[in-house]
């Protein structure tokens, strides 16, 4: 026990001295807005881009989905946890975004590592962008599988090594948009890439999906194409929690056989399922969410100074590049003195160095709401 404690110990002093370590904040959340410490804050940290989290017709409909199928599922999917309201969702995503079948999951981070811990044997090759999301670069160093990495965004790159598989099924994995970054992956490109050498493409679209696209479909017809896996996620614009895979059938199957994500976890509840329906439908309803966030994110652009190093992205997403990490933190906490809720993003979650503000917009912010962040920062910047 003494061995463990001393691990324990060392480890967290480590961090500590880093200046890296992490504590959580509880808080309480209204629309764009957070509470801490009896203050009212502004919410420039939340993945609820399309401000679906507080939208009364979503909230009705998962208060409607507790009185009809109670709370929770009480078992894995292929004993008795596949209920209605599962089965049409999962038919509602497959027909929106244009695939044979749609499986559930409980996150973004289970449907990831499900794919590639059960598509992947040693006899394969996995290619990944560098910049993927930690739950693809675990499984992909945890499967049996051949993965290496190519530079993020670096079709050229990612072509050499498709050109040193020739001998080896390959699966190609990047994000449609990056979390960290908010650029987009040259998705046109990288399917060229994959096609031409009879590889698979998966688009891990997390961050993408009811952002980008025609009627919210994402990343994927954003770029127009399909990847022949496409993960998406409830808990960023769906306004939710949990994930699905989309592929074409034979696949689908082979997961609900080998998947042990899916086999042994408990069914998301059906009450959930029920209301993320409502959610696809005013995703597709409400172009006016879309509509808004370019709005906001030009109105950022125009107001933040010329001066200060930031990426303009197409997404939601908006870093501020800072560099250290003591930066970041002193940058957001003096952001939080003064009614913005920004969160500073320092390694392992990014690489070394490369400490960000990690900006992100909703379609429940206001204009005058992010012109009042731009000015701050402007402000704090020269402090």
């Amino acid at each position: 026990m003494q061995l463990f404690n001393e691990h324990i110990t060392q480890a967290l002093a480590e961090r500590q001295q880093q200046g890296l370590y992490r504590q959580r904040v509880c808080l309480e959340r209204t629309a764009q807005q957070v509470n801490h410490q009896e203050k009212t804050l502004l919410n420039f940290s939340s993945n609820d881009y399309l401000g679906l989290a507080q939208e009364p017709r979503l909230l009705q409909a998962w208060q409607q989905g507790l009185q009809r199928y109670g709370a929770g599922s009480g078992a894995s999917p292929l004993v008795t946890g596949f209920n209605k309201p599962h089965q049409q969702l999962e038919q509602q995503l497959a027909q929106w975004l244009g695939y044979d079948r749609a499986l559930l999951f409980n996150s973004g981070f289970s449907a990831n590592q499900a794919v590639l811990f059960t598509l992947l044997n040693k006899t394969h090759s996995l290619l990944q962008d560098k910049l993927n999301h930690a739950s693809l670069i675990e499984a992909g160093m945890l499967s049996p599988a051949n993965m290496k990495r190519f530079k993020h965004n670096d079709v050229a790159h990612l072509r050499q090594l498709l050109t040193q598989q020739v001998d080896q099924a390959s699966l190609v994995v990047t994000e449609g948009v990056f979390s960290m970054d908010g650029d987009l992956a040259p998705l046109a490109d990288i399917s060229k890439a994959t096609q031409s050498s009879s590889s698979w493409l998966m688009v891990d679209d997390a961050h993408g999906c009811g952002v980008l696209g025609e009627r919210g479909r994402g990343s994927c017809d954003f770029a127009n194409i399909k990847a022949d896996i496409l993960i998406v996620t409830f808990g960023k614009a769906f306004g939710l929690q949990g994930a699905a895979v989309l592929c074409n059938e034979q696949t689908a199957e082979y997961f609900v056989q080998f998947a042990r994500h899916f086999i042994y976890s408990t069914a998301m509840p059906p009450a959930q399922a029920y209301a993320l329906s409502t959610a696809c439908e005013l995703i597709q309803q409400d172009e006016w969410r879309r509509e808004k966030l370019a709005h906001l994110s030009a109105e950022f652009e125009h107001v933040l100074d010329d001066a200060i190093a930031f990426n303009n992205t197409q997404s939601p997403i908006k870093p501020l590049l800072v560099g250290s990490s003591e930066k970041a933190m002193q940058l957001s906490q003096a952001l939080n003195q003064r009614g913005c809720w920004v969160s500073a993003i320092r390694p392992p979650t990014v690489p070394v160095n490369s400490a960000r503000l990690r900006i992100t917009l909703t379609a429940s912010h206001s204009t005058e709401d992010v012109k009042y962040l731009a000015t701050t920062i402007n402000e704090v910047m020269y402090d």
